[in-house]
């Protein structure tokens, strides 16, 4: 491995989806590297912009100190992403990543710091493999869809923006005698969906690795809501909550409930809401900011230690196979081959983290409908 004091240029930039505490993670490499002296650079667009050279300083040179730029103070509380985002196909190719190879050679940047998602970690893995370049990375994605880590930065955000849109959607359901379906995020994963079920109190939540037939989820959904309208003539209402990743989509479903809403219970109206980027947006939450911050802390010092290949993760509880601890009790350094392969078999199903979430919602699925 090499030393950073050979090479006292660090690059960070963010791809993929953007998420909430992406922009704390950027002022917290900054300042981390600023305190010892080193400068930081911002790549513009993801890895777009890396194959492009956009470069933007993150820090200045004050007297005799390295000091962040004045826009990153304020830039922990905003959601998104300063630095723009971007996916790549051109960075897939041995070719692109030579182009981005050679700008960061050219700038004399020797560092460089990938905050995003499995993608974007994928491509942070074949930097570090094919080059000189000493990478590491930092988890960031809503779905909570990345391996080795107890969480990822905007997934808690995102939570508490379904959870309060949950609420609001409840309200109205509940005057008016209606059923909701409500679809989050999460592609190949449902973790959204579970945990925001749980907190609002939903009657079901539907989840790609349920893998349940068209057919038979219909048929369950309105054994349900028949079930709930059906004993009470009060204000009741019915909270479906769906990840994107199901397969039927969801005004579909919707179509098809009512068709034997109209059958069974007369009166009683389906309603879909699709929350969509709804979720992406926003102020990141506490726990955002704060992991974002210690996981950029621990990015800086990994660099120092001349590490490379590897990410940081958030796991105050146990350590995956494969981890060290740092001086951080709570962040450890995961090889990106190993969280890679981890990620892989979350999002299959082979995963144990990924059956200990199935198992769980299965155990409290008559809980769900009380």
């Amino acid at each position: 491995m090499n030393s950073l004091s050979q090479r006292p240029r660090i690059a960070v930039l963010t791809s993929g989806g953007d998420a909430p505490g992406m922009n704390a993670a950027l002022r917290a490499i900054a300042r981390t590297a600023a305190a010892r002296g080193v400068d930081v650079v911002g790549v513009r667009r993801g890895y777009e912009g890396l194959m492009a050279g956009e470069f933007t300083a993150l820090t200045q040179v004050v007297g005799d100190f390295v000091e962040p730029i004045p826009s990153l103070r304020p830039a922990g509380a905003m959601g998104g992403t300063l630095l723009g985002s971007a996916r790549s196909k051109d960075f897939r190719t041995k070719n692109g990543r030579c182009r981005a190879l050679q700008n960061l050679r050219d700038a004399g940047i020797g560092n460089l710091v990938v905050i995003g998602g499995n993608g974007s970690l994928t491509g942070a893995h074949a930097l570090a493999i094919e080059s000189e370049i000493q990478v590491v990375g930092i988890p960031a994605s809503i779905d909570n869809d990345i391996g080795s880590t107890a969480t990822s930065i905007g997934v808690d955000t995102a939570l508490n923006t379904i959870l309060e849109s949950l609420d609001r959607i409840s309200d109205t359901a509940r005057a008016h005698r209606r059923a909701f379906v409500v679809e989050v995020m999460g592609r190949q994963c449902g973790y959204l969906a579970m945990a925001a079920s749980i907190a609002a109190g939903a009657d079901l939540v539907l989840f790609p690795e349920g893998r349940t037939p068209d057919e038979d989820l219909v048929a369950s959904l309105a054994d349900e809501i028949a079930r709930v309208f059906g004993a009470d003539p009060g204000p009741r209402r019915v909270l479906i909550v769906k990840a994107e990743g199901v397969a039927m989509p969801t005004m579909e479903l919707v179509t098809s409930l009512q068709d034997r809403l109209d059958v069974a219970l007369p009166g009683v109206d389906a309603r879909g809401v699709i929350l969509g980027h709804v979720v992406r947006g926003g102020r990141p939450s506490y726990r955002d900011r704060m992991v974002a911050a210690r996981l950029g802390y621990g990015a800086v010092d990994a660099l120092l230690k001349g590490a490379t290949d590897l990410m940081l993760a958030w796991r105050p509880h146990r350590i995956p196979e494969g981890a060290t601890r740092t001086a951080d009790p709570s962040v450890t350094w995961v090889p990106l081959k190993v969280m890679l392969a981890e990620t892989a078999s979350l999002l299959d199903g082979s995963s144990p983290e990924t059956q200990r979430r199935v198992a769980m919602m299965q155990a409290v699925e008559g809980v769900l409908a009380v």
